[in-house]
This record gives C-alpha cells, structure tokens and sequence, in this order.
C-alpha cells in the first residue's frame, strides 16, 4: 500500500490547527515563548518539526558504512506514548529498534522490516504510560540500487 505523504501530512497539519489563527505567542528578548503544552527550544538547537499531535525527534541519513545509528532525546523533549519510522528517498531494511527510557530501561519492538522510499512504519505503543525516551538505537542498511535514504524518528 503506497502513502501520498505530502497529502497525508497536509492533513495530519490541518488538525493540528490554522496557520491564519496561530496561538498566542509572547516574545522576550527577541526569542518566541513557548506555546502552551510544548516544550522550551533549548537555546541553540532548532524547535522540533510538528505535524498535528506528532513530533518529529530526529532523523539520520543511511550512508550505506555505518549501519546503526542512535537518536538522542532526552527528557526536555516530552513524554510519549507511541513512535512511528518514516522513510524517505531510497529504500532501507531496518533490522532493530531498541528504545531506551528516561529510567534505563529497554524496549525492543519486532521492526525487522524493508521500507520502500516515501513509507513509513505502523504505529508502536511504547509500554506503560506516557514515558521520557533518553535515545532511539537503529540497526539498518540501504538496499543495493537506491541512493541514500533517510529515516525519520516521529513520536506522539
């Protein structure tokens, strides 16, 4: 089953609220405040990408050598309940996922799977209630015949 990403993206944004009635917002010395619900942009690193309810916590290109990767989160970044894996631009087989939690606990859903370009994974509930992620560990390969892709971590 093929995804139009782009529309579905537009769609998931559209929920999430107007661009013509944004909220409030408040500026102190030259930074934006933080809506209300979200979490402060620690100064020097660029605000999460938010489509509706989901965030975007990081991506990694696939270089075709290294074939894990970690995406660091932390706790400033929020709680979660669920992640999703999007996949852009090459095809990727995706061996492991291992989430590690605020308190250093592990979890390891059954991800081993191919992504054709422009897909993405179902939707994994992370155990328990909402709960901080310290890092998401990747183990993966860019399939022969594809450029690079890239994998985008999203967590809601």
């Amino acid at each position: 089953m093929r995804t139009n990403w782009p529309l579905l993206f537009l769609l998931i944004a559209a929920a999430g609220g107007c661009a013509h009635n944004p909220p409030e917002r408040r500026e102190v010395r030259g930074e934006p405040a933080p809506v209300r619900g979200e979490p402060a942009p620690v100064r020097g690193e660029p605000a999460a990408v938010r489509r509706g309810d989901w965030v975007m916590l990081g991506e990694r290109s696939v270089d075709g050598v290294r074939d894990r990767d970690v995406i660091e989160v932390g706790a400033r970044e929020g709680r979660y309940r669920r992640i999703m894996l999007v996949v852009e631009n090459s095809a990727l087989e995706l061996h492991d996922v291992v989430v590690t939690f605020g308190n250093g606990t592990r979890f390891e859903p059954n991800t081993r799977h191919v992504f054709g370009p422009q897909t993405r994974s179902r939707v994994i509930d992370l155990p328990g209630d909402a709960r901080f992620i310290r890092s998401v560990e990747f183990r993966y390969g860019n399939l022969p015949g594809g450029g690079r892709a890239k994998m985008e971590l999203w967590a809601q």
